[in-house]
């Protein structure tokens, strides 16, 4: 692991189309649009690279916001071409995605580890790498694996989505120490709630 290694792509996970926005599958298209929403940047369509991309320009380095346009389970065919174009290792890259593993409004970074059934994830790993930086955005289970699928691609309650806001918004409070790879001092704010 390297130690302080400065985030310079941020990947959201989802889908494309208005049909996608709103479903949990969607939470890591919700945080790089809030995310813009904070840099005051807007994401354009990149053809080349099948995504929608912003930039951020950071004190020391640009900072990148992809969305890839491919589906959830082709992610990976956005993600390595645009990394290896502009030399971005894993160690400077942040995938955010939808995590089932954790109670809705709540958040956790974590380094590498497996694709616990994520199809996005699971191509990434297939082309891009395993050792990257995740922000796993808490959506809840269903409570059975037969319910999964309809599950993430249904939206939430209102009051669900306001608790995801909500833990969006406590990430972005600590997300100059993200940016900065101060990964440790993130995850003391985000794993005591």
């Amino acid at each position: 692991m390297v130690a302080n290694s400065p985030i310079k792509l941020i990947v959201g996970l989802g889908n494309p189309g208005a049909k996608y926005t709103e479903t949990r599958h969607n939470a890591g298209f919700w945080f790089l649009d809030r995310l813009a929403q904070h840099y005051a940047v807007s994401f354009r369509e990149e053809t080349k690279f099948k995504t929608e991309v912003a930039a951020v320009d950071l004190p020391g380095h640009r900072l990148w916001l992809l969305k890839p346009t491919t589906f959830m389970n082709l992610s990976g065919e956005a993600l390595a071409p645009f990394a290896k174009y502009y030399q971005i290792e894993p160690e400077n890259t942040l995938v955010v995605h939808d995590e089932l593993d954790l109670p809705t409004g709540v958040s956790r970074l974590k380094r590498a580890g497996g694709h616990g059934g994520h199809n996005g994830l699971r191509d990434i790993f297939k082309h891009y790498s395993k050792d990257f930086w995740r922000l796993r955005i808490g959506i809840g289970h269903p409570g059975h694996k037969d319910q999964v699928l309809s599950f993430v691609m249904k939206s939430p309650s209102a009051k669900e989505r306001q608790m995801v806001d909500d833990s969006i918004e406590q990430v972005l409070d600590t997300f100059n120490d993200v940016l900065a790879g101060d990964h440790e001092a993130a995850m003391r704010v985000l794993h005591v709630k």
